[in-house]
């Protein structure tokens, strides 16, 4: 039995573990979230809180894997190798989550009506393609190396254990690249309006507008942090943010001698955490959908602890860097 007060927290942890190694949200809210209101059903736990905690947890690798689009974009976008932002960014995303898990076994405790539920039967070796996704990313072997042994090694073991044959193999596949064509066109779309906005002086105005506002490294980091915020809640979608803040970014950390590792990742932490809280997000239309009468927005926003603590974090550890920074050039 899985004593009440571990569901809501587990849930987030177990978010959270699925996005960083397939690092999409989505695909992780498709899988958890169906699954989370089902034991919100039959455990009578709080929809509110396990449906801000899949949401939520679906971001933490969301914005942090490796092979996941808000990393290489922001990443490639500041000119940032990868495993550097990872590990920078890992560092305030860790203990974000703790806290995260803490509050809400904190408060899973006064939910005197929640029910303990029966662990299911699973098969270890399904994660395996997971697991083998995450470390060879880590490792830092190439993306699309990386996705297509993911790839194989899941079709064999589905085909293996009897779940699915070729056929389904190759249909979910096809089906997978087909919902990411789009995705592709509009990301050339919105390079070319970059270049554009560059080749005609915008991103120069932008970033003398910025400039006015910034008076230190830490206003500057901030700063760029708001931006990647706004444009995200602008345009729901965290990727083309990305894209566009970036070479903002870029050019406003280069004269303020920001390391393009925390560019990368303060765009990518402030991107997401737009994407987590704003109600025409897909993933939180999903959960909202799935979640039928039990729950409401603003239930879910009240819940929402991660990105408060994450923005938090990322603001703290950014200040006392810069003042630190600027203490040692003065002695």
């Amino acid at each position: 039995m899985i004593p009440s007060q571990f569901l809501v927290p587990g849930i987030f942890l177990i978010s959270a573990i699925i996005s960083l190694c397939i690092g999409t949200s989505t695909g992780t809210i498709v899988t958890m979230a169906p699954v989370t209101f089902s034991l919100v059903a039959a455990a009578h736990l709080n929809a509110g809180m396990a449906g801000a905690a899949v949401i939520t947890g679906s971001y933490f690798g969301d914005g942090l894997s490796m092979i996941g689009g808000t990393t290489i974009s922001a990443a490639a976008g500041v000119g940032s190798p990868m495993k550097d932002k990872f590990l920078w960014q890992i560092k305030i995303a860790t203990p974000a989550a703790i806290l995260t898990i803490i509050a809400y076994t904190l408060m899973s405790l006064n939910n005197g009506g929640a029910h303990h539920v029966a662990a299911g039967s699973y098969n270890i070796i399904t994660i395996l393609p997971y697991l083998a996704v995450l470390v060879l990313a880590a490792v830092g072997m190439d993306v699309v190396i990386v996705l297509a042994l993911g790839t194989v090694m899941a079709s064999a073991i589905g085909i293996f254990l009897g779940k699915a044959n070729i056929f389904d193999c190759a249909k979910a596949i096809g089906n997978g690249m087909e919902s990411m064509f789009w995705l592709a066109i509009f990301a050339m779309m919105v390079n070319g309006m970059v270049a554009l906005m560059r080749y005609y002086g915008g991103i120069d105005w932008l970033v003398h507008v910025f400039t006015k506002r910034i008076h230190s490294k830490a206003s500057c980091e901030a700063l760029i942090g708001i931006l990647s915020f706004c444009v995200t809640g602008a345009i729901v979608n965290n990727n083309i943010s990305v894209l566009i803040t970036s070479p903002i970014a870029r050019e406003l950390g280069d004269e303020y001698k920001v390391d393009r590792k925390v560019l990368a990742g303060i765009i990518s932490i402030f991107a997401v955490t737009a994407s987590m809280v704003i109600p025409q997000d897909s993933a939180m239309m999903m959960t909202l959908q799935l979640a039928g009468k039990s729950t409401n927005y603003l239930d879910l926003v009240r819940y929402m602890f991660y990105p408060v603590i994450l923005m938090a974090l990322t603001f703290g550890i950014n200040y006392f860097s810069a003042k630190k920074s600027t203490l040692s050039k003065a002695e």
